[in-house]
């Protein structure tokens, strides 16, 4: 089930793993990879094609008030995408590590879509929520470093326009 459908999490934004489609990880790589990242994330839902290869998965981080929903894209989707945004991304790199990951953008054909949730705390009616409880993004920058080191991907932060570094 889709955190998107869970009335204890609150969507929050969106990130993408821009990559190679024949470097998708395996479902199996990717709950190991997170797992070793830290053990207190509970996995859930994992979902994988007919080969082992990740369709999607659902991560929680109880210590950062926060969950993902990953899940794999490919095709003219996502290379629309990328020439819609190389433009903006070269002009937001400010330094030689983000110049090089912009450079590998039009060699990608798929992403890993990291959806970030906010658990919230309700504290009284189901319309109220602790809001004193806040969302770490800790989880959410290392999953995402840690995706990209896995299938040799580029981390991406579609609503800035930028690499994530």
């Amino acid at each position: 089930m889709s955190l998107f459908e869970n009335d204890e999490y609150r969507w929050r934004e969106t990130y993408f793993v821009m990559m190679k489609g024949d470097a998708r990880p395996t479902g199996d790589s990717v709950r190991s990879t997170l797992k070793q990242l830290n053990r207190r994330y509970e996995l859930s839902d994992p979902c994988t094609n007919g080969a082992g290869e990740l369709e999607s998965m659902t991560l929680q981080s109880p210590d950062d008030n926060a969950a993902m929903d990953i899940s794999y894209i490919e095709g003219e989707e996502v290379t629309d995408q990328i020439a819609e945004m190389i433009d903006d991304m070269k002009r937001s790199a400010s330094n030689d590590t983000e110049r090089g990951l912009v450079r590998r953008l039009p060699e990608c054909n798929a992403r890993l879509d990291v959806y970030h949730f906010e658990k919230l705390t309700f504290i009284g009616g189901e319309d109220e929520f602790d809001e004193d409880e806040f969302l770490d993004p800790g989880s959410l920058l290392m999953v995402l470093e840690k995706l990209a080191e896995l299938c040799h991907g580029v981390p991406v932060d579609p609503q800035t326009g930028s690499v994530v570094t």
